[in-house]
């Protein structure tokens, strides 16, 4: 059924449930020189009430500053390993044993990403390559005695997607069901979600004539009517989730959860991206983070609440590409908030003595931005 690479379910897997507290976490980048420390980075976390996060690698520094902390780590495996660990098992396991194991229970890695927008993208040798380095990841944690702890995922973008509009047409394109239909055959039976990064920025920037900006803000607007399904959206987010959940019906995958693994709105922009400005990231995230505490579901699936990691927790100095690749940040490089949607900021080394009385001071006084000391 998966072709020639063969897999096995060592472990009792249909018992496996996956750490995510709450409805949301966010995306803790590091593409950058100027953000605090991961043991800094923990404190931030903890004032700001945040219990889960998203890595896009395994770094050894951030593994062991979690140590303790009670947050679940999703981790990432890198695109650039997926071809080698493709190849066998061996090679899984070792890198498991190097960056996973040595580091458990203490610190709470709930999962590992296998890859980030593979699908969708032109490199055909890396789309073959991640389902075999899946399986390869899996079974690892199976022989390892960890694949009833630890999650095996891989987010996709929304160029997955042959269209999503309204959300009931939504199905995969054709050159990338080929890959999609076995990977998500097999994430069936290890039950693991569908894990989509919705961006209702870059739809909205694509296109800021045809697209209500207040319908991609969660503000008041009318809505769209999806004529299929009779179902009434009044916010973008929503209908890219219901679009996610149409599309694995359709390749036969009702079951299947939808996860939002990436959602944000930068803070600035150039000339040319439309929507990019503080204003519109605040009332975004906001609003985003509001909806999730609520814990409902959409209206296809009103049922399944919706969770969703944001993007990201902080600016991005180093990122290539437009200026809103590096800022859509939560948090500003000193750990003070980027714009107040409810987190605390970060409160410096000489405040120690305090912090909690700060922590308390800073939520009574508006979120006043706070320095930290040299780290």
């Amino acid at each position: 059924m998966f072709g020639r690479w063969s897999f096995c379910l060592r472990s009792a897997v249909f018992s496996f449930h996956a750490s995510f507290t709450g409805t949301y976490g966010v995306n803790y980048g590091r593409i950058a020189d100027n953000i605090p420390s991961p043991h800094s980075v923990v404190t931030l976390l903890k004032a700001a009430k945040i219990k889960n996060i998203r890595i896009y690698d395994a770094d050894h520094e951030v593994l062991t500053a979690f140590k303790g902390s009670g947050i679940e780590i999703i981790v990432g495996l890198g695109n650039q390993f997926l071809k080698d660990i493709s190849v066998n098992e061996d090679r899984a396991t070792n890198w498991i044993k190097e960056n996973v194991q040595p580091y458990i229970p203490g610190t709470h890695i709930s999962g590992i990403a296998v890859g980030n927008e593979i699908l969708g993208g032109t490199d055909i040798e890396l789309s073959e390559a991640l389902l075999p380095a899946v399986k390869n990841v899996y079974n690892a944690l199976s022989r390892l005695d960890l694949a009833n702890s630890i999650q095996v995922s891989s987010p996709h973008s929304e160029a997955v997607f042959a269209n999503s509009y309204p959300p009931s047409a939504c199905i995969f394109k054709e050159d990338v069901a080929q890959f999609m239909k076995p990977l998500l055959e097999f994430f069936s039976q290890i039950k693991s979600p569908f894990y989509i990064n919705a961006y209702p920025f870059l739809a909205y920037k694509s296109d800021p004539e045809h697209i209500d900006l207040n319908y991609a803000l969660f503000k008041k607007n009318a809505g769209i009517h999806d004529t299929k399904t009779n179902l009434h959206y009044d916010n973008m987010f929503d209908a890219m989730v219901d679009a996610s959940y149409f599309a694995l019906e359709k390749a036969g995958f009702d079951k299947t959860e939808v996860i939002v693994s990436e959602t944000g709105w930068a803070s600035r922009g150039d000339e040319s991206e439309a929507g990019a400005n503080a204003k519109n990231a605040r009332t975004y995230n906001y609003n985003l983070r509001k909806r999730l505490t609520k814990k409902k579901g959409t209206p296809h699936r009103p049922k399944a609440v919706v969770k969703a990691y944001m993007f990201a927790l902080f600016n991005e100095n180093l990122k290539p590409g437009p200026t809103s690749e590096r800022n859509f940040g939560l948090f500003k490089a000193d750990g003070s908030i980027s714009y107040d949607i409810g987190f605390t900021g970060l409160v410096g080394p000489s405040a120690a003595s305090s912090s909690l009385l700060n922590y308390k001071r800073m939520n009574v006084l508006g979120n006043v931005k706070t320095w930290i000391a040299t780290l």
